[in-house]
């Protein structure tokens, strides 16, 4: 098609230039919640820190499908979406929940300095990286989700060594070509994905309200879940070699 057969889009009406305007001030709200979710941390009120993280984490999921609905890119072409997105999943993914960690008192005391500044470190190199993408929509290495890495440590308030080693674990893990599943953007098994993230909100909500005091079928169910979305790519993986 040459650009003599191209219709030219019609000018966009202000309204909807407005409304796609409105998208990147939502996506950028999520800056104003992390600073809620700091002074929270901050008090220690961690629960509530939590709470701050998940509507971030709300943010986050609706933003893009609605950039994309409304045209933003075409609409609103002065302000980057992707860079807007990426500075506040920095902050709502990893330096508050960062904090959250390092201050937690649940890390061996000489090490949680060292390992918050490996989380935010590690992170920033990640969020640089081009390939942190699979073609198939899976992240490559450990997605840098601390918020979930602070959930399940305050959750599970495992001895201080253990807890200080799985984080030098999990920062370990950034630059290690694993697979990890996108639930959402991973198109295969999908609908079984959204599922078990509905699912995993609800327990996590639960666990919030209940300062983390969760029988144990709770805990062993968000566990569970979580173990799934690290391992299921890696695991369907070795079966489909195995049966070759």
């Amino acid at each position: 098609m040459t650009p003599l057969d191209q219709t030219p889009l019609p000018p966009a009406s202000r309204p909807r230039r407005l409304a796609a305007f409105a998208v990147h001030l939502l996506t950028a709200a999520g800056a104003g919640v992390a600073l809620l979710a700091m002074l929270e941390a901050v008090r220690e009120h961690w629960a509530a820190m939590f709470g701050w993280l998940g509507l971030a984490l709300l943010i986050d999921a609706v933003d893009g499908p609605l950039a994309r609905r409304l045209d933003v890119g075409r609409l609103q072409p002065d302000w980057s979406g992707d860079v807007l997105d990426l500075v506040v999943d920095f902050l709502t993914y990893v330096f508050v929940p960062a904090y959250a960690i390092a201050a937690s008192g649940l890390l061996v005391p000489i090490a949680a300095p060292v390992l918050g500044v490996g989380i935010v470190v590690s992170s920033a190199l990640y969020f640089a990286d081009r390939r942190m993408k699979t073609a198939d929509n899976h992240f490559r290495g450990f997605p840098a989700l601390w918020n979930a890495a602070a959930f399940y440590l305050f959750l599970l308030h495992p001895p201080a060594a253990v807890g200080s080693l799985a984080i030098a674990a999990l920062i370990v893990l950034t630059f290690v070509p694993v697979h990890v599943l996108h639930p959402v953007r991973v198109a295969r098994l999908r609908g079984f994905n959204l599922t078990l993230m509905v699912i995993w909100s609800v327990l996590a909500a639960y666990a919030l309200v209940r300062h983390f005091a969760v029988p144990a079928p709770v805990t062993v169910t968000l566990c569970a879940i979580a173990f799934y979305i690290v391992a299921a790519d890696a695991i369907i993986r070795l079966i489909q070699r195995a049966r070759r």
